[in-house]
C-alpha cells in the first residue's frame, strides 16, 4: 500500500477530541441553573425496549421501533401514532410459520422484538421486520402506520430467524424508473438452509404484490444471495456473520462484520476461535453477487490492538478535516468504534477506541486485490465460503474503481488489515455507538458509551501547528491538551489548552 499522506504525531495533533460525559462536563464557569439545557425524553410501556429508530429527514418525524409495537413521535418526542406488532402464538422452530402451515412446535405467547427499521422514501412507508413467523415484515403508511402490505406466504418473505434485535441490516438502494432494491444482511444463527447470509430483494411499488422481497435474481444455478455453506460448519461449528452496519456509497452496497475464524497463536501449533471485523463490499448492479469483497479492518494505538468492531456510522469530511487528510469535503469517512482485542464478541473489553477510515482508500485497497487476482496471484482467501484454498486465475482485462467481477475469481478475500487512524481512546466507560456530522465545515462526531453518557466529540484543525510543537516539546502527549466547550449544545471552536 501506499504511504499514507501525513505525519502520524501531528495527526493525532489534529484529530484532537473532547469528550463530555453527563457526569464529567467540563467548562471555564458552570452556567447557572436557569441556563442548563433541558432534555425532551420519551418513555415506552414498562415491558418494553427500544431497538431501532429512524428519522423522516423531510418532516423531522421520528420513528421507533420496539418490543410489541412501532412508534410514530412528533420532532419533541410526542406520540403521534402507534401500531401494535405483537406479541402472537409462534414458535421459533416453526418453519414455514404457523400462519402459512400448521406447525407440530408446541406454542407460546411470543414477543415480536423489532429487528430492522427503514424508511422507503420514494413509496411514503416504513418497512418494519420482526422476529415472529421467521422475520417476516410490515410495510406501513408513513402518515398514520395503517398496514400497507404483510407479505408472508412465501419463504422469500422469511428474512431471518434470529430473535436478537441487532441481527439484521438493510439498504435501500432507489432508481427513478424502476423497483427499488433491498439489500439484506442477517445472522443466520446454525440455519444457512433457510436464510441466506446477504440477498437482494426486490422493493415493488405495490406493498401486496406477490413479488415484493423475492430474490432480483434467482434461476436454477444463480441467484441474488449468499449463502454460508454447510461445510463452514465443520470447521468452525458455532459460525456466523454479525453485521454491525450498512450503507451506500457511490456504485457500492456496504456492510461491517464482525465472523469468527480460526487461528494460530504465534509459536502454537494448535488454532484457537478468534473474531475478526470486515467490511464487505457488493455492487449495487450486480445481480450474481459476482463483486463480492471482503477486507478485514481494525486500528492499533500506542501498540494497543482494537479489532472488535461495535458501531460505525458513514459521513463526509468536511472542508478542516479534508485539509488534514488529504482529501476532498465530500469524500466519505467511516467513523467506527472498536474495542481491544479479537477475543470476546458478547463480553468486548472495556477498553475501546474511536477510529476513522477514509472509504476511498478501504477501495483503492480492494482494487489492488482485485487486480493482483486477476494477474493469476494468490488464492482466492475466502475461509468460510472456500473451506480450501482456491488459486486465482489470469485474464487479460482493465480493473477500474467500478469493476464489479465475472464469474470467476468470485468471492474474493482481502488478507492484509486496513488500519483505520485512531483518534480518541477510552479505557473504562466503554464506547459503543457513534454518529457524525459536518457543522460550519467541522467534522463532529457523537460517542454513546456503555454506561449511558454521551460524549461530544469536535476534531479540530485550527490547532495544528500549535499541538505540533507543544506535542515535539513535550511528551506528556496530546491527551494532556484539552478543548472544552462552554455549552453542550456550541459546537465552535472554543478551547483551552492544559499541559
Amino acid at each position: 500500500m501506499k504511504a499514507m499522506p501525513w505525519n502520524w504525531t501531528c495527526l493525532l495533533s489534529h484529530l484532537l477530541m473532547v469528550g463530555m460525559g453527563s457526569s464529567t462536563l467540563l467548562s471555564r464557569q458552570p452556567p447557572p441553573l436557569s441556563q442548563k439545557r433541558s432534555f425532551v425524553t420519551f418513555r415506552g410501556e414498562p415491558a418494553e425496549g427500544f431497538n431501532h429508530l429512524v428519522v423522516d429527514e423531510r418532516t423531522g418525524h421520528i420513528y421507533l421501533g420496539a418490543v410489541n409495537r412501532i412508534y410514530k413521535l412528533s420532532s419533541d418526542l410526542k406520540v403521534l401514532v402507534t401500531h401494535q406488532t405483537g406479541p402472537d402464538e409462534d414458535n421459533p422452530k416453526c418453519y414455514p410459520p404457523r400462519i402459512v402451515q400448521t406447525c407440530n412446535e408446541p406454542l407460546t405467547t411470543t414477543n415480536n422484538v423489532n429487528k430492522m427499521l427503514l424508511i422507503d422514501y420514494k413509496e411514503n412507508r416504513l418497512i418494519a421486520c420482526g422476529s415472529l413467523y421467521q422475520g417476516i415484515c410490515k410495510l406501513l403508511r408513513l402518515e398514520d402506520l395503517f398496514k400497507l402490505g404483510e407479505p408472508f406466504h412465501k419463504k422469500e418473505h422469511y428474512l431471518s430467524g434470529v430473535n436478537e434485535s441487532g441481527s439484521v441490516f438493510g439498504v435501500i438502494v432507489s432508481y427513478s424508473n424502476l423497483d427499488d432494491k433491498l439489500f439484506i444482511a442477517t445472522a443466520v444463527d446454525g440455519k444457512p438452509e433457510y436464510f441466506p447470509t446477504i440477498s437482494s430483494r426486490k422493493l415493488t411499488k405495490n406493498s401486496e404484490a406477490d413479488g415484493m422481497f423475492a430474490y432480483v435474481f434467482h434461476d436454477e444455478f444463480v441467484a441474488s444471495m449468499i449463502k454460508i455453506p454447510s461445510d463452514t460448519f465443520t470447521v468452525i461449528p458455532d459460525f456466523d456473520i454479525y453485521y454491525v452496519y450498512g450503507f451506500s456509497s457511490g456504485n457500492f452496497v456496504y456492510f461491517l462484520t464482525l465472523q469468527p475464524e480460526m487461528v494460530s497463536p504465534p509459536g502454537s501449533t494448535t488454532k484457537e476461535q478468534v473474531y475478526t471485523s470486515k467490511l464487505v463490499r457488493l455492487c449495487k448492479e450486480d445481480t450474481a453477487f459476482n463483486s463480492y469483497v471482503e477486507v478485514p479492518i481494525g486500528c492499533e494505538r500506542g501498540g494497543v490492538e482494537y479489532r472488535l468492531l461495535q458501531a460505525a456510522y458513514l459521513s463526509k469530511a468536511g472542508a478542516v478535516l479534508a485539509q488534514t487528510l488529504g482529501v476532498h469535503s465530500e469524500d466519505d469517512l467511516l467513523f467506527t468504534v472498536f474495542s481491544k482485542g479479537q477475543k470476546r464478541k458478547m463480553k468486548s473489553l472495556d477498553e475501546s477506541a474511536l477510529c476513522i477510515f477514509i472509504l476511498k482508500q478501504i477501495n483503492d485497497r480492494i482494487k489492488e486485490r482485485l487486480q493482483s487476482c486477476y494477474r493469476g496471484e494468490g488464492t482466492l482467501d475466502l475461509a468460510w465460503l472456500k473451506v480450501k484454498d482456491i488459486p486465482c486465475s489470469s485474464a487479460l482485462l482493465t480493473i477500474d474503481d467500478n469493476f464489479c467481477g465475472l464469474d470467476m475469481n468470485a468471492p474474493l478475500g482481502v488478507s492484509e488489515m486496513v488500519r483505520g487512524i485512531p483518534v480518541f481512546t477510552e479505557d473504562r466507560d466503554r464506547m459503543t455507538s457513534v454518529i457524525a456530522y459536518v457543522y460550519k465545515n467541522h467534522s463532529l462526531a457523537f460517542v454513546g458509551t456503555k454506561s449511558g453518557k454521551l460524549k461530544k466529540h469536535l476534531l479540530l484543525l485550527e490547532l495544528y501547528l500549535h499541538l505540533c510543537v507543544t506535542t515535539q516539546a513535550s511528551r506528556r502527549g496530546t491527551e494532556a491538551i484539552v478543548p472544552i466547550f462552554t455549552d453542550l449544545g456550541n459546537a465552535g471552536p472554543e478551547v483551552l489548552v492544559a499541559a
